[in-house]
């Protein structure tokens, strides 16, 4: 089976410069965040309708009571019925907002729980190829406009619309001369608005991307924040994030420019109707065509067609942001992902015993274009020992790692765990089955307990106290305030080195793993340390197979195999004894690299 990294390495999010959430296409992903709040939505935009509704109502009335002035008729009744119409209206459109914002902060946050669910099982190819600090911003800023996307486009538009409609059907029944005059105004503004949409959607977009960047700039700061201050870069990296700063502002103001163009030109049209209407009415009125209440009625619900026009455009507006943002959000869902685990695995999971490894002939590298990392890598790891790669730095150890894992899938060859292509497993079952300790020990925020048990949340204490003593961090705990329930800070900065490794070795073993991978695991240990994490290494060995990249002679010497790489290839395999006497290049490395690797140590 010929595996293709290649096919699934994606490009970076924004790098077509299209999105599929532009065009229709927004509304369709946006029905799908709304569909599980649609009741709740429904019954906010049923009481917006309803509050319009009321409100179409008080000019009918008005003139009603201009009219009973005129002929001295009691207005007692029907100063109570305008009261009753403001009150309900105020009362009824104030809840049925609370429902709109209610439902719009639950859109929000299934947008975010399936946009982090998505982050979550991204390949590590398509993370390698992103800023974290743009991602973030999708997660985050993209995330938010969606809610004024549900309130102002999704509903705005459809109860605007409709409330426009109304009024205009009410306009009618005023006077349809006036009615004319009102709509030839409101059409022009509707084309000059319809160019103005486009540029809307660019600036929007452009403004999103200017944040990302923004994220990624300062993201980049803040995680090498000691080498920055260590270099006195602090002002040359101040002025690269205020660069990417002042370019989202820009990027920003030019949207709002196009946006308060788009809605002053709904005001001004309101207006010049308005005029208008009251030009024409008062020349029908000096000929008796129509009576001053009629003229009233009418300019009222020219006033009243304020509010639909206005919320008509703001919906067509916010669209355009939404829009934008939808596509943002997409381009990341676009990218490939891991296959879903069948069921959250336990540790030890995918058989039992210590696992057997097998390379043959892998090929691979990281991108199309790029150069080959593994060039026809083959050898064979039995099941239980430790066996050690060693080699020059780029000679392709760690690669080895990853592909056992798949967080890379091979070119072209096989890699085999226990006789099965690994692209074949469950990816849950098959990480279930491997503990990975990295070169640089992550530790994530968080307690210390946090942190040990993070792979294997349901180890018991007597469990988690023997990990302790096997890794050397019983000292440890005992000297930290709060013991395991200490705050290991921002990446485990409260921590050194040496700690941070011992930690992870800790966790690793907590998973009682089949396969364990140790990457340089004990290189910021001291010697005391590093000896006795050595022997426990061995002891676990004796039932596990581990597979440790090593520069100390000290690790190398005593392993069951050793596997020589150079330059992407297998140079040979042999226990040291053996490939001191047979191989030239393991011979140096062991007379050179691994002798001062252990006189540092």
């Amino acid at each position: 089976m010929v595996t293709t990294h290649e096919e699934s390495a994606g490009s970076p999010p924004g790098a077509d410069g299209a999105g599929a959430g532009d065009g229709p296409r927004a509304w369709r992903v946006l029905a799908g965040y709304v569909r599980p709040h649609r009741r709740v939505l429904l019954g906010g935009a049923l009481l917006s309708l309803l509050t319009s509704a009321s409100g179409l109502a008080l000019p009918l009335v008005a003139q009603r009571l201009i009219g009973n002035l005129s002929e001295e008729r009691p207005i007692a009744p029907t100063l109570v019925l305008m009261s009753v119409l403001v009150v309900t209206n105020a009362a009824v459109g104030g809840f049925g907002h609370y429902l709109l914002q209610r439902a719009a902060e639950s859109v929000v946050l299934t947008a975010r729980r399936s946009l982090t669910a998505t982050l979550l099982r991204l390949r590590i190819s398509a993370v390698d190829a992103t800023e974290p600090g743009d991602l973030l911003s999708r997660a985050t800023s993209d995330t938010t406009l969606l809610r004024a996307m549900t309130t102002d486009s999704l509903i705005g538009f459809a109860t605007g619309g409709l409330t426009l409609v109304a009024t205009l059907v009410m306009m009618g029944l005023v006077d349809l001369v006036l009615l004319g005059v009102t709509l030839g105004v409101v059409a022009v503004t509707a084309v000059v608005i319809g160019v103005v949409v486009p540029s809307i959607h660019r600036a929007s977009k452009q403004a999103q991307q200017s944040v990302g960047r923004m994220g990624a700039a300062l993201e980049r700061v803040l995680g090498a924040l000691r080498t920055v201050k260590a270099s006195g870069a602090e002002a040359r990296e101040t002025a690269a994030v205020h660069a990417a700063a002042e370019d989202s502002w820009r990027d920003s103001v030019r949207a709002a420019k196009w946006s308060s163009l788009a809605g002053n030109l709904a005001g001004l049209s309101m207006q010049v109707a308005f005029i208008t209407v009251l030009g024409v009415g008062g020349a029908r009125v000096a000929t008796e065509s129509i009576d001053v209440a009629t003229l009233v009625a009418f300019l009222l619900y020219v006033m009243y067609l304020m509010a639909p026009i206005g919320q008509t455009v703001s919906a067509v507006t916010q669209y355009q942001v939404g829009a934008a943002a939808i596509s943002r959000i997409e381009e990341v869902r676009r990218l490939p992902r891991e296959p879903e685990a069948a069921a959250r695995p336990a540790a030890g999971a995918g058989g039992e015993g210590p696992a057997a490894v097998r390379f043959e002939d892998v090929r691979f590298r990281y991108g199309p274009g790029q150069p080959y990392v593994h060039h026809g890598v083959t050898f064979d790891v039995p099941p239980r020992g430790l066996t050690a790669f060693v080699g020059p730095s780029g000679a392709g150890k760690t690669t080895v790692f990853s592909l056992v894992e798949r967080f890379y899938d091979a070119t072209s060859g096989r890699v085999l765990l226990d006789g099965r292509d690994v692209t074949a497993w469950d990816i849950g079952a098959l990480r279930g089955a491997i503990g990975y300790v990295e070169q640089d020990a992550p530790v994530l925020s968080g307690t210390l307990r946090e942190n040990l048990l993070f792979a294997a949340p349901g180890t018991d204490e007597a469990a988690l106290a023997e990990a302790l003593r096997t890794s050397r961090l019983d000292g440890l705990v005992a000297r930290l305030p709060d013991g395991l329930d200490t705050v290991v800070g921002h990446r485990g900065t409260k921590l050194s080195g040496g700690e941070r490794q011992r930690v992870a070795i800790a966790r690793a073993l907590l998973r009682r793993p089949r396969l364990l991978l140790l990457d340089e695991a004990t290189s910021q240990l001291d010697a005391v340390n590093e000896a006795a994490l050595r022997d426990t290494v061995a002891d676990v060995a004796r039932t596990t197979t581990v597979l440790v990249v090593a520069h100390r002679l000290s690790t190398v010497a005593s392993a069951d195999r050793i596997v020589v790489m150079d330059a992407g290839r297998v140079q040979a395999v042999g226990t040291h004894g053996e490939l001191v006497a047979g191989n030239p290049l393991y011979a140096e490395l062991a007379a050179t690299q691994f002798l001062a690797s252990a006189e540092l140590g």
